[in-house]
């Protein structure tokens, strides 16, 4: 089994757990306007349990959070703040620490139907420019579907870096011979076929339950093997108690499950890792005690 990159956990209920304030709609855009070291803590806590990688805390500065009119006028530098801050946790180490910079669906979490190809570059342009100076990598996550990752390859196509691409799968799959599909119904195979000619460096499954992230490795990993491709393969999962796809993603706080403990996880990422994935890490409500659990377990 090939070495396992440390990703890192969610943010949003860390940030809460170190007392910032967290609620609905601004979700964890919140923490950066009110509590800005307790982002930069985070971070800092990710790193010291083992994480390679630290993701921007960017995934909410957009209309579909904080408005439009607030996105305009205040945008710009909170995307350059959630940069600087992952930056400088990163750079507090004596160890390579990569900073991803996220590139979320503009048009809501899990609601491929609001995509808009018209004015998706708008959004994802202001982001870029704030977060260019200060990350490694591009990670465009929690897409439902194969046109919001193709809007992401456009954004960043300039800036030079090297880009991932995450999505979110149908929760409903069991596992057992269901073809594993995106949340807008498009099936892994096609997503995984438009990674290879993408350029993506990494295609990664996130905030969708444990339960259904092997086949969709698998998959990926057949799809990359017959076409003599190197892209590699990520997982971080959620640990949302009900299908993430029941409710609007900025309607309510959803509850997570008591049962997915740190040794549970680790279960699952070894399972991940068997199926060829080299890139494990954890989404809402996998904390930093489960990424200490990852670090250790999956690269003894």
């Amino acid at each position: 089994m090939k070495h396992v990159l440390i990703l890192d956990g969610g943010m949003s209920r860390e940030l809460a757990r170190l007392g910032a304030p967290l609620r609905q709609p601004e979700w964890s855009a919140l923490a950066l306007m009110e509590s800005p070291d307790i982002v930069r803590q985070v971070h800092a806590e990710f790193i010291a349990a083992g994480a390679d990688v630290v993701t921007t805390n960017s995934y909410a500065l957009v209309p579909f959070h904080i408005g439009e009119e607030r996105f305009r006028a205040e945008g710009p530098s909170l995307i350059r703040l959630a940069g600087q801050l992952a930056r400088q946790a990163a750079d507090a180490v004596e160890r390579d620490v990569t900073v991803a910079g996220s590139l979320p669906p503009i048009f809501g979490s899990y609601e491929p139907e609001n995509f808009d190809p018209t004015r998706v570059q708008d959004y994802l342009g202001v982001l870029v420019e704030g977060l260019a100076p200060f990350v490694d990598v591009w990670l465009g996550e929690t897409l439902s579907l194969i046109a919001e990752g193709e809007a992401v390859r456009r954004a960043v196509a300039a800036t030079g870096k090297p880009f991932w691409i995450s999505f979110t799968l149908a929760d409903d799959a069991s596992g057992d011979g269901d073809v594993p599909r995106l949340r807008s119904g498009e099936t892994v195979e096609a997503a995984a076929e438009w990674a290879v000619g993408s350029g993506a460096r990494a295609l990664l499954f996130n905030c969708s339950r444990p339960e259904v992230m092997e086949a969709a490795v698998r998959t990926a990993r057949a799809v990359f093997e017959r076409n003599g491709s190197d892209t590699e393969i990520g997982v971080y999962a959620n640990a949302f108690e009900t299908e993430a796809d029941e409710e609007a993603a900025n309607e309510s706080l959803n509850e997570t499950r008591q049962d997915l403990t740190s040794d549970r996880y680790l279960r699952f990422a070894c399972d991940w890792a068997e199926a060829g994935a080299t890139m494990v890490g954890g989404c809402c409500g996998i904390g930093a005690a489960h990424i200490h659990h990852l670090a250790r377990g999956l690269n003894r």
